[in-house]
């Protein structure tokens, strides 16, 4: 991936920030140093936290990449999957409903959640919900559409 630009953010782009992944994921970002890169050839600007790719922006909504939810556990907003569906989740593959053990109930639809592992709480993926949290659950069908997943170019992004 190649960086388009690369600047350090302002303070009130750094509270905007701070402020919507604490509101959204239930995480305290707590670092010196914010900047903003923007990609080319990616639908995604990434934002280093203290150096590390540990958000990145989606429609203009700020959301932890995998990296930056395995370093800042999201409290909210998380979909758990089982032990079958980690190496679907792992190579991208959206996430259907008998992969998933829980999801949180404050999710709604379109809303960016992580998808975590159940026996160890790791974060494979990051994706957009099809449908609210409480209607996860259940027999069939596609719920979660991945984003960003362990091994894409944008877990392996460094700097």
């Amino acid at each position: 991936m190649e960086i388009k630009s690369r600047h350090h953010l302002r303070s009130d782009g750094v509270s905007d920030i701070e402020e919507q992944v604490a509101a959204n994921l239930g995480v305290e970002l707590d670092a010196d140093t914010y900047e903003l890169v923007e990609l080319e050839d990616s639908e995604f600007d990434l934002v280093l936290v203290d150096g590390e790719p540990a958000v990145l922006y989606v429609d203009d909504r700020p959301f932890l990449t995998v990296r930056g939810a395995n370093e800042y556990p999201p409290e909210s907003h998380v979909v758990t999957v089982d032990a079958g569906a980690v190496s679907f989740v792992s190579d991208g593959a959206d996430v259907m409903r008998p992969g998933i053990v829980e999801a949180d109930a404050d999710i709604s639809e379109d809303d960016l959640v992580a998808i975590a592992e159940e026996s160890h709480g790791k974060v494979l993926a990051v994706g957009r919900a099809l449908v609210d949290g409480d209607d996860m659950v259940g027999d069939s069908g596609k719920v979660v559409e991945s984003v960003h997943h362990v091994g894409d170019d944008l877990y392996e992004f460094t700097v």
